[in-house]
């Protein structure tokens, strides 16, 4: 249907024209307010502490994107976590090079149990899309490194806890009558109005 209008002209094709080239700054603008530096800063300390680099910790996005545009800081710190689990580090600072060691650092992540909603994607890296996502995805890792026999950071994740029951315990929970089956000991909603009565 909208094939069928007629070309916009004067004020409005101006209008239409500076809000097309605005909408990315407004998109860009609202992913950058959820870039946490704390969080940033936390996630750079955890590194430095399995692998030694980098020097600078500081959460601010220009420090980070620094350190982790080239995805070899990141496969160091796979394979620390897990040796050999990246089999080649790309050195070169080519940048179909450095997107395949982001995307080796995404598959090991994915190996390590890292969930795929908190994974990032390599352009936002590279590309410095959304650093909010790559912040994410190396705080799901580092609570996946205690599993790995290395320090963590963030909440300890939850633990299976299998219960087994025997079939006397069984039998007995089908002998309770839960509340969701209506006995609430005599009580009974008579007497109690909600709302108007209907009047003839």
């Amino acid at each position: 249907m909208s094939n069928i209008r007629a070309t916009k002209s004067g004020f409005a094709a101006e209008a239409q024209a500076k809000y097309i080239d605005c909408l990315p700054f407004f998109i860009q603008r609202q992913i950058n307010s959820k870039y946490s530096e704390e969080h940033a800063q936390e996630v750079l300390e955890w590194i430095r502490e399995l692998t030694g680099e980098p020097d600078n910790t500081s959460g601010d996005p220009d420090n980070i994107y620094q350190h982790l545009r080239d995805g070899t800081l990141l496969c160091k710190l796979a394979n620390v976590m897990q040796p050999g689990i990246i089999k080649r580090v790309q050195e070169s600072k080519m940048a179909f090079k450095c997107m395949e060691n982001i995307n080796s650092f995404l598959e090991a992540a994915k190996t390590f149990g890292v969930p795929s909603q908190e994974l990032f994607q390599t352009v936002d890296l590279w590309e410095r899309q959304n650093l909010n996502s790559v912040v994410i995805c190396l705080q799901a890792l580092g609570r996946k490194a205690s599993k790995y026999g290395q320090p963590s950071i963030g909440p300890k994740e939850a633990e299976k806890n299998e219960r087994q029951f025997s079939e006397e315990q069984l039998r007995a929970g089908d002998t309770v009558i839960s509340l969701q089956y209506g006995s609430n000991k005599g009580a009974n909603q008579s007497g109690l109005n909600f709302g108007n009565t209907r009047h003839m």
